[in-house]
Order: structure tokens, then sequence, then C-alpha cells
């Protein structure tokens, strides 16, 4: 199958990570996080579900990723060691703080997965990460391992 030719999935995830099929809220975990296990993009920039050997690209309102929680990993110095992204597929990962931004309304993203893919922060995990951001010097920062990180606006 070429890559133009893959069919849709009928999937739809919303600005809050919420998955749907064919309007229908999705509640299964065990098959959301299937769905995100086999989620890859393709050179279009579409998200594609490699299932079973069958492809189809999902719709995605904002982005396929969401950091619902936020905690901060104290360094026993002077601010933290690292910031840890609670996913919307249940998994857990370090915040890669030079991918963290902000666009339209004061919304932070940063890239997740090694990079690949972009998340969006949760209104509660904003208000968790932003207990890390200082302002200094006309500009906002994450300081983490005694390093300052400067956040850009989009």
């Amino acid at each position: 199958m070429r890559e133009k030719d893959i069919p849709p999935c009928m999937i739809y995830i919303d600005k809050e990570g919420r998955w749907f099929h064919k309007g229908a809220e999705m509640i299964h975990r065990e098959i959301i996080r299937s769905f995100y296990q086999n989620m890859e993009l393709d050179s279009q920039g579409r998200y594609i579900i490699n299932w079973q050997g069958e492809r189809c690209y999902v719709d995605v309102e904002e982005t396929p990723f969401i950091v619902k929680r936020v905690a901060g990993q104290d360094s026993g110095r002077a601010g933290v060691s690292r910031v840890i992204l609670y996913l919307s597929d249940d998994e857990k990962e370090d915040l890669v703080p030079e991918t963290l931004s902000f666009g339209e309304d004061n919304v932070p993203y940063c890239r997740v997965k090694g990079g690949i893919f972009p998340a969006r922060f949760s209104r509660a995990a904003y208000y968790q990460l932003a207990e890390f951001i200082k302002e200094e010097e006309g500009g906002y920062y994450l300081s983490l391992n005694e390093k300052k990180y400067r956040i850009y606006y989009a």
C-alpha cells in the first residue's frame, strides 16, 4: 500500500487526549495503549496506526499525546534534577527541556517518545510545571541540575 493510499481509521483524538471511534468515546485503556504503541508518523505528518499488518491514519485535533501530570525530582541541591512527565499512554518519561515551548494562549508543549511526537500539557500539568519556571531578565526559564533553559513562545 502506497503511503498516500492509507485509509482513515475513523478514530479522532481531541485536544484533551480523549479517543473517539465513529463519534463514540473509546474507554478501553488496553486498546488505546496498544494504538499508542503502534503509532507512527508518516512523511506527510499524519499519525498512522500500524495494527496487525493494517495501516490507517488517525485524525488528531492538536497532539496525540497529552502530558497529564508533572513531577519534579529534587536534586538535593538547588532546584530539581529532572521533570517527569506522565503521559496519556500511561507511560512516563523525562522532560527534554530543550523541547519545551509555549503556544497560543500560553499552552505548553514538548516533544516525547524520543522527540518524535508533540505533546500538549493538560491544565493540571501546566500548573505543576509552572512551579519549576522562574522569570529572570525579562524571560522565563526552567532550571534543572543548576542549568537554566530558556522557554520560547511560538
